[in-house]
């Protein structure tokens, strides 16, 4: 009779590969849960990916017309075509009494009213609702990450409403996710992977013994996730995001509000970076706060910042430019969502327990409205119905939809921010 190989003795999702200053979490595994070496909480987790672009997006370009499973995609909707069926489009929500324009930004997982007065103090957001609940299960109760040419701005808040700064170095994620040891350890590693070396081959001994106690499927399983690794890294370095990585000395001084690398190769790696967050269950909750807003984004016919084109004033050369840039984000959305779908965990796939949550705090960024929101949902096990459509004269909260997703968490809770309840039209596919 064959056996599946037996994994080492105790060992369970939240085991590392270690060598010297580096330490590689594992992915998981079915060997493990086969052979009854993971426990209870090692059953693959739910998970919440928050994304906000500040400067909105083109309602035309974004909402489709028809309600329902049958409705004909959007321009932007349909670069999200492979995932039709695994993703919910909403029209005509927002949160009450959330004003001011962009300064709206801050309140998207909030939904604090009045951002802009002079007496406003923001309230807690949704990812710290979700990090309080589960965070002390993984080693980082929650990543705010910030795309964004200058500054830490993220969507996180705690309780009192502090905002809490968001990683903008995808390099300095990397090397907290990634690198453990003493101060001498850490930089030989930084320097080391400068150079072009992978974490990968400092743990190369333990990874050829653990590779000899998986099943075919797992190895599998683990040569994708170290591909994946290694692509990042290869991104991280072409992009010259190392901190320590010499640079030549420019002939004039940068531009003002120079931003560190081009902003779609930020956006990307980013998302590379949640990927490999949840993959590992270093963290259940991501949350990402996308400005592009004094960004000339490499793109083809783009030559104006993305915050002037929002002004656009129905110019169709101006509106030409800012759809090709808005396009661009659903396309690093899709490959986000690709990236999730073909990590195989228990089941499903990453993407079946990730709640991906897209959406802006402006309608329309011409006006600086903050009404009729363009939000979607991604994933999380939800039973999608194509494109949710509600009267923006009568709608449910924006944090209706938000009670809907803690209590996929597994939360329970039946309030948050402005809610009257879950969200109706949208139910948890089991």
């Amino acid at each position: 009779m064959n056996h599946a190989p037996r994994p080492p003795r105790g060992i369970s999702r939240r085991a590392l590969l270690r060598g010297a200053g580096v330490a590689v979490s594992l992915p998981w595994l079915e060997t493990f849960a086969a052979r009854g070496a993971a426990r209870e909480d090692d059953a693959p987790p739910r998970r919440l990916l928050a994304i906000e672009t500040t400067m909105g997006l083109l309602p035309h370009c974004f909402f489709p017309r028809a309600a329902g499973p049958d409705y004909e995609p959007s321009p932007y909707l349909a670069r999200l075509a492979a995932f039709r069926d695994r993703f919910t489009v909403f029209s005509g929500l927002a949160h009450p009494l959330v004003d001011g324009g962009h300064a709206a930004d801050i309140c998207f997982l909030t939904g604090a009213p009045h951002p802009a007065s002079g007496s406003f103090r923001n309230t807690i957001s949704l990812d710290q609702v979700a990090a309080e609940a589960l965070g002390g299960r993984t080693r980082f109760a929650s990543l705010p990450l910030t795309v964004a040419a200058h500054g830490t701005a993220s969507l996180s808040f705690t309780r009192s409403g502090a905002p809490l700064p968001g990683e903008r170095s995808p390099a300095a994620l990397y090397r907290r996710m990634f690198l453990q040891g003493d101060a001498r350890e850490t930089a030989e590693r930084i320097a080391e992977l400068g150079t072009g070396r992978s974490v990968l081959d400092f743990v190369g001994f333990s990874a050829r013994r653990l590779d000899r106690s998986l099943t075919a499927a797992d190895r599998a399983r683990l040569e994708r996730y170290f591909t994946a690794v290694r692509e990042v890294e290869q991104q991280m370095q072409k992009a010259e995001t190392w901190e320590r990585r010499r640079r030549p000395k420019p002939k004039l001084p940068p531009p003002p509000e120079q931003p560190e690398q081009e902003f779609f190769t930020l956006l990307t790696l980013m998302g590379q970076m949640a990927r490999l967050a949840f993959e590992t269950d270093s963290t259940r909750v991501v949350t990402m706060f996308v400005n592009p807003a004094v960004w000339v984004p490499r793109a083809p016919g783009v030559a104006h910042e993305t915050h002037a084109l929002t002004h656009h004033g129905n110019r169709p050369e101006m509106i030409e430019e800012l759809q090709t840039l808005e396009a661009a984000q659903f396309s690093a959305l899709a490959e986000l969502l690709g990236g999730l779908a073909e990590v195989r965990e228990g089941g499903g796939t990453l993407l079946d327990h990730t709640m991906v949550l897209f959406g802006s705090c402006l309608g329309n960024a011409n006006s600086h409205s903050n009404t009729n929101l363009p939000i979607l949902l991604a994933g999380g096990g939800f039973r999608h119905a194509g494109h949710l459509a509600f009267d923006p004269a009568n709608h449910p909260p924006l944090a209706n939809l938000y009670v809907s997703m803690l209590q996929r968490l597994g939360l329970e809770t039946d309030r948050f921010a402005s809610s009257t309840g879950t969200l109706r039209g949208l139910e948890p596919a089991s």
